[in-house]
Order: C-alpha cells, then structure tokens, then sequence
C-alpha cells in the first residue's frame, strides 16, 4: 500500500470529465454497458495531474443511469496490471453479482473480461466501485455513479439534478499514493467529481428552480458537506427515500464512506453560493486555501 499507483504506457486523459452517462445497446430486453478498467493520467486541477487507475478513462467512471425494473449487463474487461472486481453498491444484486473476490467470484485477472448481469432496484442514488484490495483500488479512482430512476413519476421533478462523488488523493514528489486514514498516508487532494477546486464544476441554476444534489462518500475520511445561502431538505439516505414529515431541514450534512445523501433545495437568492465541506483543511490543495471540496452554484435570474 505504500507503493505509488503505477501501470505500463499510461496516457494522458483523453476526457476531461468525469461520471457523465454511459451509453448503452439493447440486445434484446438487456441493456447492454462496456467498461474497461485502465490506467490513465488525470487532471484535478489545470497545475496537478495524478495517476489514476479508472473506468473508460475518467474520475469518476461514466454513470450507469438506468430505470426501475430494467435487467442490465455489465461487461468488464480489466486493463489494470493487477486484478479487479465490481461491486453494486447498495444495489439489491443476486449473490454471484456482488463483486467480492474469491468469495463471490474469481477476481479478473489483467486481460480478463467478466460479465455482470442483474435487475436494476430498488430505485435511488448508488454507486460502483472495485472491491479487490478497495483502499488502494478505489482511492486511485475505481468508483462511479449508478442512479436508477423510479418508474413512477417523481414530484415535484427537480429541475437541476446532479450527483457529486467526493474523494481524496495523495500526492508527493510528482506520484501518487493511496490516500487513507494512516500515518503518513493522508491526503493532500481533496476532490469532488475528480477535481479540486477551482477546477471542481460550476452548478447553474435559474432562481426559483429546485436542485437536487447527489452526494456520494467514495472516499476514507467524512466531510460535513455545508450549503451557503439557502437551507435544504434531506429526501433520500443511501438509496432509500425519506417520508416527507420526517425530512431533516439542514445546511450541513455529514457524509461518511459508503453513504450517499439526496438533498434538495429552491434556488430562491440569486448569486455565487458555495457548497464546501467543513473541515476547513479539505479546502486546501496541498495545504493551500482555497482548493478543494469546493464548488460553486451559481443562481442567476
């Protein structure tokens, strides 16, 4: 684990944004995904690049966004120069789809393919990411989004609906490492969607309209994740949606790994407002103010 993440003839990103929605084919009633698993260099700020071992060649991989009820087939080929697996986080998958290596099934060795293939439910806000040696795997940028979308018709229907994965990195002398929770192991990068503020994306909204924010906790470490200029309502908790008298109104939220938080909001003040987290260190990029778990939503009239 102390060892920096590596591969053979890593190129350059050839994207530069991450979880936008993966196409699909249809063979026969299966929707049909590709995804290789490969080594690439990619930017978190226009200064700092890391290397990154992703899905498609993006952080976060591309989102698999597809509706209640439809049976999806994931096909994996792995381009690591070790093995890798996928889990369907919190996503009700037969036991042979679960993605645990040698207890769910056999890792896939580099040059390997594996074929997933499962009924997309509940509805909610999911994730997937490695699970063979996950905290080295998913900090070098394994993890991406999975939504599925109610069959019945939401409402109100957000009219901004984004989700924003938020992760950390590690890097020293121009390599990158394995951020985790251990002594000199912590990370100096903070990311959301796979960037570090002020390259983390710009969220423009009408006023009067309503966000919805999909938060993901991929990473090792919690963030208390705090909305400038406007309260918002908690409607879902990893996956699972909450019972209108029973959401929470809040302006900051801890999230943790693993957990995913839907929150909604009406963009009722026009202005630039930030979404940060509050451990004020995680606004730093390698120690410097401001970076990191930052972003801008920006109302405009």
């Amino acid at each position: 684990m102390m060892q920096p993440i590596g591969g053979e003839n890593i190129q350059n990103a050839t994207e530069k944004v991450g979880g936008r929605p993966l196409l699909f084919r249809m063979e026969g009633n299966v929707k049909v995904f590709e995804l290789t698993a490969k080594p690439i260099i990619w930017p978190i700020t226009k200064d700092v690049s890391v290397t990154a071992w992703t899905y498609n060649g993006t952080v976060p991989g591309p989102m698999i966004r597809v509706t209640e009820g439809d049976t999806v087939r994931i096909n994996l080929k792995n381009e690591l120069p070790e093995p890798t697996t996928i889990h369907w986080h919190g996503i009700a998958v037969p036991n042979a789809m679960d993605g645990i290596p040698n207890v769910t099934q056999k890792p896939v060795q580099p040059g390997e393919s594996f074929t997933y293939e499962f009924v997309a439910q509940p509805a909610g806000t999911y994730m997937y990411h490695s699970h063979y040696e996950g905290d080295i795997q998913v900090s070098a940028g394994l993890y991406a989004p999975f939504v599925i979308d109610s069959k019945k018709p939401i409402t109100p229907k957000p009219d901004v609906d984004v989700n924003l994965m938020i992760s950390e990195w590690l890097v020293k002398n121009g390599q990158t490492f394995a951020a985790m929770p251990m002594a000199g192991m912590e990370p100096n990068y903070f990311t959301i969607n796979g960037k570090a503020f002020p390259n983390t994306e710009t969220i423009n909204v009408k006023k009067g309209q309503l966000v919805r924010l999909r938060l993901a906790g991929i990473g090792q470490f919690v963030h208390p994740i705090h909305l400038h200029g406007v309260p918002f309502k908690i409607v879902a908790t990893d996956g699972h949606p909450v019972p209108e008298a029973t959401q929470l109104t809040k302006d900051t939220v801890l999230v943790s790994p693993g957990e995913r938080y839907d929150i909604e909001f009406v963009a009722n003040e026009t202005g630039q407002w930030i979404l940060h987290c509050h451990i004020l260190h995680h606004t730093t990029n390698d120690n410097v103010e401001p970076g990191g778990l930052m972003l801008m939503i920006n109302v405009t009239d």
